[in-house]
């Protein structure tokens, strides 16, 4: 247990019993004792006052005498004054004493104003945040493998905590919703026909024809005795066998020509009708009622078909799965591209000043943005919690923090005292 945080107990002068921590309780004794410091230099000029006026005689006894009533008066007004701040003096009722415990919540409303006006305005911020190069040093820092690694494994905890903590049966639910509904509730002519006509316009279809006919050629000449079988078949029942076959071999080459030639010439008929009927096509879905029902009815068949149903189901377990197998194994393509991508943005932090600007205009603007809009919940955290607060016992934590340190008034109060009694009674005596 750290000396912050473990518990002593002290019993106060009027005998309650107090906890405290270690650290407040040596501070407590470190108090005890520059106030008997303080009452001590009290004592030494009370004594100094009382036997200069009884052996009254030697003319330096009295610059003595003097010295020592004034210091008696400066340490008795320098107490009044500190003790004032804590408690009544001697708990007397005298006005404008006990000022913490009396005054604590404006005193807290107080510091609330000073805080917001001198450290949480938009200006003060955005220059202290700028002052501090807060992305170069980021930058500086993850640029290093061991601190990206750090990051990294970080980064799969909170994933793997994140998946822990989600429902499986919700997130399906989410997804459906998400995909499934939306896609329900979306027509899909008009879309699919405003991209087949970009696609169309940027010529980008090209190379699927492309294909289709050298598909379509090879299936041909890899096809003849098929191409003679539907033509033996269709043939009448008293043709002879030889004229079917001539008749196959110059039906095949026929289409076997057509094919080459609608794969070899990028300009041939049949590829700009195919282009003009894609057109066609691509406007319908977009205006043709009947085309457009169409579509629904194809996306209808789409969406409940029993392969896509299992698909759309197991969505997210598959990809919790994955998530989950990437996230825990340390060499896996996830966590080395998401560590990558970590020391890549480290050095362009550091060394990159388009990239770290951006970035600072996007933490300036983000605090900024916070202590615009949310100043005054920020100090009502300091207000509602000094509110809180019990009165005598704000002032007692207050005092073990800063009252060794207001002793020091009451001693100097003591000495400056003495000096100033001093020369006032040097000047007397020269004056008068």
């Amino acid at each position: 247990m750290s000396p912050d945080t473990a518990i002593a107990v002290v019993r106060r002068e009027n005998g309650a019993v107090e906890r405290l921590t270690a650290a407040e309780a040596v501070k407590r004794r470190a108090l005890r004792r520059m106030k008997l410091v303080a009452v001590g230099f009290l004592v030494l000029a009370t004594v100094l006052y009382v036997l200069s006026g009884i052996f009254a005689g030697p003319v330096w006894l009295g610059y003595v005498h003097a010295a020592a009533e004034a210091s008696m008066v400066g340490a008795l007004a320098d107490w009044f004054a500190v003790t004032a701040l804590f408690r009544r003096p001697l708990g007397l009722p005298i006005p404008h004493t006990a000022l913490i415990p009396n005054r604590k919540n404006l005193l807290g409303a107080s510091l609330g104003d000073f805080v917001g006006s001198n450290f949480l305005s938009e200006q003060v911020v955005r220059d202290r945040l700028h002052r501090a190069d807060i992305s170069k040093r980021f930058g500086a820092w993850l640029s290093q493998r061991e601190n990206a690694a750090r990051i990294t494994s970080e980064l799969a905890n909170v994933a793997r905590g994140v998946v822990a903590v989600l429902r499986d049966e919700d997130v399906q639910a989410v997804v459906e919703h998400a995909v499934v509904q939306r896609l329900m509730a979306i027509p899909w002519g008009p879309p699919l026909g405003k991209l087949l006509a970009h696609v169309l316009a940027d010529g980008s279809h090209h190379k699927l024809v492309d294909l289709m006919c050298d598909r379509a050629y090879e299936w041909v000449r890899d096809n003849h005795d098929t191409i003679q079988r539907v033509v033996a078949d269709r043939s009448p029942s008293w043709s002879p066998k030889f004229v079917d076959s001539i008749l196959a071999d110059r039906v095949y080459n026929e289409i076997l020509g057509f094919a080459w030639a609608v794969k070899t010439d990028v300009n041939h008929p049949m590829r700009g009708t195919l282009d003009r009927f894609l057109i066609d096509f691509a406007g319908d879905l977009q205006t043709d009622p009947i085309t457009m029902e169409r579509a629904e009815a194809v996306k209808q068949q789409v969406l409940t078909h029993p392969e896509v149903q299992h698909v759309i189901g197991t969505t997210w377990t598959n990809a919790k799965r994955m998530l989950l197998d990437a996230a825990e194994d340390p060499s896996s393509e996830l966590r080395r591209r998401v560590l990558e991508g970590l020391v890549v943005l480290g050095e362009r932090l550091e060394t990159d000043d388009a990239t770290r600007e951006k970035v600072e205009g996007w933490i300036e603007g983000g605090a900024a943005y916070v202590v615009t809009h949310y100043r005054a919940e920020i100090l009502t955290l300091i207000t509602d919690t000094i509110e809180r607060w019990d009165a005598e016992e704000t002032s007692r934590k207050i005092e073990l923090q800063v009252g060794r340190d207001l002793q020091f008034i009451r001693i100097n109060g003591t000495v400056v005292g003495a000096l100033a009694g001093l020369i006032i009674y040097a000047a007397s005596q020269f004056l008068f």
